[in-house]
């Protein structure tokens, strides 16, 4: 049967000056955004694919946390029906994979880039951030190696967004993204068939979790005799297929320990961010005792959380350090052996201590994940974390919430102990660290500038060294203060003013940071961090430990009286 040629079309279009992507080659408005601006998400993919996909290799797609209905629906404006079309003639792509129905989580992208050996990929979501009509949404960029886009890569995308004058699109394309296999359109002015394959969302990663897990071992944990009782939070992302597949039929746990599994566009009216102001329902279940461990996933399944029985918490820092220290419960790392650690600047040095006893490296970077690639593509580094509850490992160069929570099911296994048990054990053996992160969200972008600013000149004078605080019956004295430089021990790329750090003599740490997520208002960040040996003082509450740093945060930045803020936004 003859078929004609899809028609290509180019289309005349303005450049915006406001595409500069954020860290990893992402991109994330309000939604009304990319809905009334004309030609800008076309726009901001034609400017990705022409600096960097124009070889001719496979190349990933993923749309997260709409419902099929949606997807098919509002085909004809809706952004994956946008962003296929613009692929098939924007550059020399020849094959596109996507998830069925648009869903993969984040490290699954990661996952099948590397495993088909793919040019890169785009991710559309909203991250952690409210979704839908009225939140926001995102485009992000994932290069060959399955990780985030490098600096240089955001840097030529936005050089080009400056300057565009057109873009390529085929409108009349149509994909059935429910339908598995391969689709094949002939296109104008094109030798060759454009393809574009649908795979299972879940197969190909979870593949790659057998091959680091004992799945034995986790489903005797949830099935066996001594078995505990687990409450999974998706959140309304893009997890709820991963958490039904991998952990309720794979690995056995009740169907009914998963929770808010339908992935919705706008995550059910709540920002999908796994903490305890946003994963309330969890929370409160967990709370009830009845369930011995609890976690909770953003919305593509690159953070997680994680809560022992009565709702015990364990902060990011805590259990990036813990992992670390129970690497020889994951067969995947007693055959790879540990190379190396990495944590971003603000994340507590809880980490640290266990890699002094380890003898590896700890490699302290900027936040972004990116910085993370480098160290792993190299063979420094086998386990990275963030503290916004990011954890990942060299098996992937992206964070991986699910692997997390499997790595926590395995050490929970092999040490047949609770949540709590084990991290008291951990505190026992290296010291607690109390640690806090207070967000002061939705601020004026001048004035969080200038707040920063001033801090910075404030704590970098000479006269600030050495400097003393009382507060009630606390000293503390300063030994160092500097705005974050990280120099690349790979590629030796320098990276400047990536926080404000203050180091007391009793190795308390006070950091201020702005947030680059996005672009309409500003999140400026207080991270507090003070450190116990002694176990008898290990039951206090973080913020009544730390709130003697954190009022000599909010005397030298001024932050109250300067936004008219009474308190952060959120605390974690």
């Amino acid at each position: 049967m003859d078929r004609t040629p899809i028609p290509v079309l180019t289309v005349p279009t303005a450049p915006y000056e406001d595409q500069r992507p954020t860290g990893g080659g992402g991109l994330r408005r309000p939604t009304g955004l990319f809905e009334s601006q004309r030609n800008y998400l076309p726009n901001f993919v034609q400017s990705l694919l022409s600096s960097e996909l124009r070889m001719g290799g496979p190349h990933v797609c993923v749309f997260l946390c709409k419902r099929a209905g949606s997807v098919l629906g509002l085909y004809n404006f809706h952004p994956v029906h946008i962003y296929i079309c613009v692929c098939v003639y924007a550059s020399e792509i020849g094959r596109l994979v996507i998830g069925q129905n648009g869903i993969l989580s984040t490290p699954a992208v990661s996952c099948i880039i590397r495993k088909i050996k793919a040019a890169g990929g785009i991710i559309l979501t909203a991250s952690h951030s409210p979704g839908g009509p009225g939140g926001e949404f995102g485009v992000k960029f994932e290069v060959a190696n399955g990780g985030p886009a490098p600096d240089m890569v955001s840097d030529k995308i936005y050089q080009i967004s400056k300057t565009l004058e057109e873009y390529a699109i085929c409108p009349d394309l149509r994909v059935d993204l429910s339908r598995l296999g391969r689709q094949e359109f002939d296109l104008e002015n094109k030798f060759k068939p454009f393809r574009v394959e649908i795979v299972d969302s879940v197969d190909i990663y979870l593949n790659l979790l057998r091959s680091i897990f004992d799945f034995n071992a986790i489903r005797n944990l949830l099935t066996g005799p001594n078995q505990i009782k687990i409450r999974i939070d998706a959140m309304n992302g893009v997890m709820g297929p991963y958490v039904r597949r991998i952990l309720c039929d794979e690995l056995g746990a009740p169907a009914n320990s998963a929770i808010n599994c339908i992935p919705l566009e706008d995550f059910g009216g709540q920002p999908p961010d796994p903490n305890l102001t946003y994963a309330t329902a969890l929370l409160e279940a967990m709370r009830g005792g009845e369930y011995g461990f609890g976690a909770a996933f953003d919305a593509d399944g690159d953070r997680y959380m994680i809560l022992g029985q009565n709702g015990f918490f364990v902060n990011a820092s805590d259990s990036l350090a813990i992992i670390a220290a129970n690497l020889s419960c994951i067969p995947y790392f007693c055959q790879m052996g540990v190379r190396g650690f990495g944590r971003s600047m603000p994340t507590s040095t809880a980490l640290d201590k266990v890699a002094k006893v380890m003898k590896v490296p700890v490699y302290e970077t900027p936040t972004g994940w990116r910085y993370f690639s480098n160290l792993m593509d190299s063979g420094r580094c086998s386990l990275c974390g963030e503290e916004s509850f990011g954890t990942g490992s060299d098996h992937l160069r992206e964070k991986d919430g699910l692997w997390a929570v499997l790595v926590w099911l395995s050490i929970l296994a092999a040490r047949k102990q609770s949540v709590e048990e084990i991290v008291r054990d951990h505190w026992a053996k290296f010291g607690r660290h109390y640690y806090c992160r207070f967000d002061y969200e939705a601020l004026e972008p001048r004035t969080a500038y200038f707040i920063m600013r001033d801090l910075e000149a404030l704590i970098t004078d000479k006269s600030f060294s050495h400097q003393q605080f009382a507060v009630g019956s606390n000293i503390y004295s300063v030994e160092r203060t500097d705005s974050f430089e990280y120099i690349d021990p790979v590629d030796g790329t320098v990276t400047k003013r990536q926080g404000l750090r203050i180091i007391f003599s009793d190795a308390s740490r006070l950091i201020f940071r702005m947030s680059a997520s996005s672009h309409v208002r500003a999140t400026l960040r207080i991270y507090a961090e003070s450190y116990e040996k002694d176990p008898s003082q290990h039951n206090k509450e973080p913020q009544a430990v730390l709130s003697p740093l954190i009022a000599i945060a909010l005397k030298i930045s001024q932050i109250h009286e300067r936004t008219g803020r009474k308190g952060p936004t959120v605390i974690t």
